[in-house]
């Protein structure tokens, strides 16, 4: 109910390629850090947001969505689920166009105001799994390519 396909194939595919991503760190060993590492190797561009607003795979950190100074497109959110939803708000506030909460971040409240914010949104997935599973553009379409 949460990840319809058509759903995440607009998010991935057509939402845009700056994916603020909140709670990632320099951890190497959190899967924030594994998706964010796979999407940029899959064009897009990766904005750390966390409170330690630290530099991770190249690109620089802010402590908040409020502090990214340029639009995020789509914000994936690695947080516990009890504080996913004030992101999904500052998500809207910031003019995202999508939200993505991960596997395990749920919070049906946030879901439901973030749809009627009129911001495209999946809870409970992972990309790295879900890109995969898309099919093919009328059979023959083009999956995520790597950067050069």
């Amino acid at each position: 109910m949460y990840a319809e396909p058509g759903t995440i194939r607009k998010i991935i595919e057509a939402s845009g390629d700056t994916w603020a991503v909140v709670g990632l760190s320099a951890n190497r060993r959190r899967a924030a850090y594994d998706v964010a590492a796979w999407l940029q190797r899959h064009g897009k561009r990766i904005v750390p947001v966390h409170p330690r607003a630290e530099t991770v795979l190249g690109e620089r950190g802010y402590a908040s969505l409020a502090e990214v100074p340029f639009p995020a497109d789509v914000v994936d959110v690695f947080v516990r689920s009890e504080l996913a939803g004030a992101v999904a708000d500052e998500a809207v506030a910031v003019g995202a166009k999508a939200v993505w909460f991960q596997l395990g971040v749920v919070d049906e409240a946030a879901y439901d105001r973030t749809r009627a914010a009129g911001l495209t949104m999946v809870m409970d997935r992972c990309p790295v799994i879900e890109a995969p599973r898309l099919p093919l553009l009328g059979g023959r379409g083009r999956q995520l390519t790597s950067r050069p």
